[in-house]
């Protein structure tokens, strides 16, 4: 146990499971801050620790940051007071305790589905609400781990195509106090108290919750889904200097935390410090070695890689240890990269082997085709943001391209309001993001204006569209396939209610039908899942008139409309012309390099054009249209 220099003693509460008896057993070995001695326990058995000495308050009951498991929530309405340092009030009553597990699991001849990033699809989803409402789940099992293995939520998985599911964070976390004055909770779950320790909420047995949690994983890798985990190491559950007491800030303060707060939740965890390094470490290899995960996605991920002085590198502790680490660095590890701090936004500098979550593709797109952004960095973006990650030596498919996340609206939201609409949130509407590039298409909200639901519809198929044609790696919000919505709410991170769940039974069928095309589309041609960058041989652009793109053109915000021609991944593969209408209203297109022959093989708008081999074709607004080369058609 890692406890500050002026501890003077630390001592381990057990609770024994089958009597409820307790014990106290006190750490008799001590080299310089770890503590450590030999007890007997069983699984079952609950735990907590107390710290004594300068600087310490041994009135608190302690989760020990190793823990596996951990049982019961903190109690943040019967005596905040007793949670806080220096108060004296035991806070045993009022805190979870860590948890004894048996760790053995029979595995069986389950194996990674190892997908390679080139042909990595993310659904991003959250264990509780993607399961909660749906029919085809056993009621008992619904919003769990083991309904979301469940064989009907994986046949939706596998019908529609993804490759991987990216889960929002599992680790067991603890809502703030402000929600549970508010009555609300931290649904999202970003706000950590166990980093080794499966959320106990999800497990529809929570005394099996270890062993529920890894039986998901198996189930999902036989069905060849990846499961990525969302972690959050920049900061704890334990908030501000003056926040509660509950495991680090009763081992350490000053060794555990930053002085400089980059997360803006006033507790940055300071990962050029051994202790904070160490768990971290441990915490990955654990979750890669005895739950198999196949990849992270580190929140705020930029705190992580900042020095003791305070900036990020590439050569902090952490990038380094990670990437001298043949577990860590063997599985998928995608960056959020930015935080609050200076020069927070780090977009395109982690460099390989990571991957990165591209929120200049989110803007941009939405942008775009919402009206504004230049056909120069249109193009930049669908072909996988070299102008990012080409000099950091990675590749296209770390651009991990998103219209949406689960931070924000959803794609039905996203064309259905101007404005955000959090007033369930208890905040005065004043939370989250007021820069939302949306349009309602002339009516907040819900509408029965039959153009209006039209012209939003083609819109998010668009958006879907361009999504899944453009180089890199695409990241789909669960619901948005079936057109689910948060009602407006772009921060629904409180929110455990039908805000947040997919209502299974609103599913908008031809959508989904319709996004489940549009992935097989992508899963058949190698063309769009390049390991490899572009290079001038391997594309050619063209204006509406299928003239090459003139040089002025592509750095305006006026000009509407291209043809992108890609040509094939190899000899068997077709070349590709994808024609893209950005343009408010009906574009004419000549279609280049005829001799090619062209065949619509997708089209974003169902309602729109079908072809067979053409020459010219209008397209209504907003709109993309795929032609493959067919040379040996006759036209």
């Amino acid at each position: 146990m890692l406890a500050s220099p002026s501890a003077t003693g630390v001592e381990v509460c057990v609770e024994d499971a089958a009597t409820g008896e307790a014990r106290r057993v006190r750490l008799t070995e001590r080299l310089g801050s770890t503590w450590w001695t030999s007890l007997a326990v069983k699984p079952g058995d609950r735990y907590g620790i107390r710290v004594e000495g300068r600087d310490h308050d041994p009135s608190k009951l302690l989760i020990d940051p190793w823990a596996l498991a951990i049982d019961g929530d903190v109690d943040w309405l019967s005596n905040p007071e007793a949670l806080r340092l220096g108060s004296g009030i035991d806070s045993a009553p009022f805190v979870p305790r860590a948890l004894v597990v048996d760790q053995r699991f029979d595995w069986g001849s389950s194996v990674r589905p190892e997908t390679p990033w080139s042909e990595t699809i993310i659904y991003e989803a959250h264990v509780r609400g993607a399961t909660l409402l749906h029919p085809g789940v056993d009621a008992h099992l619904r919003g769990t781990y083991a309904g979301l293995a469940h064989p009907a939520f994986v046949a939706h998985l596998k019908k529609l195509g993804v490759t991987a599911i990216e889960l929002l964070p599992i680790h067991h976390s603890a809502s703030e106090e402000r929600l549970a004055e508010l009555g609300l909770t931290n649904y999202w779950g970003y706000n950590t108290l166990g980093y080794l320790a499966p959320h106990r909420r999800y497990a529809s047995n929570p005394r099996n919750v270890v062993d529920e949690c890894k039986g998901m994983i198996k189930l999902l890798h036989e069905a060849g889904i990846e499961v990525i985990l969302d972690v959050v190491y920049n900061h704890t559950c334990e908030a501000g200097p003056l926040g509660a007491a509950l495991s680090w800030r009763g081992l350490d303060q000053r060794g555990w935390y930053r002085d400089a707060d980059v997360t803006g939740c006033g507790n940055t965890l300071d990962l050029s410090k051994i202790g904070a390094l160490t768990l971290t470490l441990d915490s990955l290899r654990y979750w890669v070695e005895e739950f198999r995960i196949d990849g992270f996605r580190f929140d705020l991920a930029p705190a992580l890689g900042r020095t003791g002085s305070g900036e990020f590198s590439q050569r902090s502790t952490f990038m380094l240890a990670v990437a001298a680490d043949p577990v860590l660095s063997s599985v998928k590890l995608i960056a959020e990269p930015w935080d609050v701090g200076p020069g927070g936004y780090q977009v395109g500098e982690f460099g390989a082997p990571w991957a990165e979550w591209n929120d200049r593709y989110r803007d941009f797109m939405r942008e775009r085709w919402l009206g504004g952004g230049t056909l120069g960095a249109f193009a930049r973006h669908i072909t996988g943001g070299p102008d990012l990650f080409y000099d950091s030596g990675q590749r296209p498919w770390s651009s991990v391209n998103f219209i949406t996340a689960h931070d924000g609206f959803t794609l039905r939201d996203l064309v259905s309001y101007d404005d955000k609409h959090n007033e369930d949130n208890r905040e005065d509407n004043r939370d989250g993001t007021s820069n939302n590039r949306s349009w309602n298409h002339g009516v907040e909200g819900p509408t029965d204006d039959q153009a209006i639901i039209a012209s939003r519809d083609r819109t998010v198929r668009v958006m879907l569209t361009t999504l899944l044609l453009s180089l890199g790696t695409p990241m789909l919000v669960a619901g948005d396939e079936m057109g689910r919505t948060q009602n407006g709410n772009n921060n629904a991170y409180c929110q455990d209610s039908e805000i947040s769940w997919i209502d299974w039974a609103c599913a908008d069928e031809e959508l989904l039908r319709f996004t489940t095309e549009l992935i097989a589309f992508r899963q058949s041609r190698k063309t769009l899942q390049r390991n490899t960058w572009l290079t001038p041989a391997q594309a050619e652009w063209f204006a509406p008139d299928g003239a090459p793109m003139p040089y002025e053109r592509w750095n305006t915000t006026s000009t509407y409309g291209m043809s992108m021609l890609i040509f094939g991944a190899d000899v068997d593969e077709p070349d590709l012309l994808l024609v893209f209408n950005d343009h408010p209203d009906p574009t004419t297109f000549t279609l280049p390099r005829f001799e090619l022959r062209w065949r619509q093989v997708l089209t974003s708008d169902p309602a729109g054009p079908s072809l067979g081999v053409a020459t010219t074709v209008e397209l209504p607004a907003r709109t993309i249209l795929v032609f493959e080369s067919n040379a040996g058609i006759t036209p």
